[in-house]
């Protein structure tokens, strides 16, 4: 369908429809240019303001992965219309704080009457068009670096099953809760080839695409990957969100992704599963992983080493 849009071109357009990326950039001077990015989806937790506040996260998780900072947000809500104004009003509250943690405001917005709530915000950041971290980039012989656990897609499932353990729905919402700020500010320090958020295509949709528009292939050790408290008995007990199964239809479908014979059936689940407001997977030369590594170990903000990029197209699980 978006082959077939016939949009205006523009010099000043970086990144746009015509590549594959978290947010568009629109470059208005030699040191400065707009990235903006818009997301927004029904809930996945009862806390209406817990909601508000993870749907702002994910959106701004976009301009990070840019290697913008948020200025400013506009919130894009559905709500029937015989919600409770209290609970529309929590949704907005938790969006707006979220926001304002960011360094973000919210502006305004736009609200439709819809039998399901939705909610999520349009964000709008800055950027130096030198130091944009697109998904194009990565080179043979860097580490991947990754800043969140896995496993909100597998863990919320549960919940609307009925099956998540409180102590492990507290976990998955912490980190959903939990923006890219800080990482994103220190991954500035450093020299980044490329990076992307991992959200709806789960970790390999993500990293796939860092991979294709780079050229190069990924190699990732699956016993080095962070999991959320209670992701791997939800793989293994089968709650597992629609999208999983079409994320891994589409790269398994290819041959894009080889397995080692050990690694079991739940961990190739969690490596499909959407998350939602998940981490960043950045590609750097290993001098700078290592930098980053300790930088964020100072700072108290989580980085784990996955693995690396090779010459060899596709995805290796080990």
């Amino acid at each position: 369908m978006l082959a077939t849009l016939q949009l205006p071109a523009s010099p000043n357009l970086l990144i746009g429809l015509a590549v594959s990326d978290d947010a568009a950039v629109y470059q208005l001077d030699a040191q400065t240019a707009l990235v903006q990015t818009v997301d927004f989806f029904p809930p996945i937790v009862d806390d209406p303001y817990t909601f508000g506040a993870i749907a702002a996260a994910n959106a701004l998780s976009d301009i990070y992965a840019m290697g913008g900072r948020p200025i400013l947000a506009l919130a894009i809500a559905a709500f029937p219309d015989d919600l409770d104004p209290a609970i529309a009003a929590a949704i907005l509250q938790g969006g707006a704080d979220k926001a304002a943690e960011a360094g973000a405001v919210v502006a305004g917005g736009h609200t439709v009457v819809d039998r399901e709530p939705k909610y999520g915000l349009c964000v709008t950041g800055l950027v130096d068009p030198a130091r944009i971290t697109a998904k194009v980039g990565a080179r043979p012989g860097d580490r991947l670096l990754l800043t969140k656990p896995l496993g909100t897609g597998l863990i919320t499932t549960a919940l609307k099953r009925g099956a998540a353990p409180a102590e492990h729905l507290e976990a998955a919402v912490a980190s959903m809760l939990r923006l890219n700020r800080r990482a994103a500010e220190l991954s500035a320090t450093v020299e980044v080839h490329a990076a992307t958020d991992i959200t709806g295509y789960g970790l390999l949709g993500h990293a796939a695409e860092i991979a294709r528009r780079s050229a190069v292939g990924l190699r990732i050790e699956t016993a080095q990957l962070p999991l959320l408290p209670g992701a791997l008995e939800a793989a293994r007990q089968g709650y597992v969100p629609g999208g999983l199964r079409r994320n891994r239809e589409y790269l398994e479908g290819e041959g894009y992704v080889h397995y080692s014979a050990s690694i079991e059936e739940a961990i190739r689940l969690i490596l499909f599963d959407p998350q939602t407001s998940g981490g960043l997977l950045i590609a750097l030369p290993p001098a700078a992983a290592a930098e980053l590594q300790a930088s964020c170990a100072t700072h108290g903000e989580p980085c784990w080493a996955i693995g690396e990029v090779v010459a060899t197209p596709g995805i290796e699980l080990r």
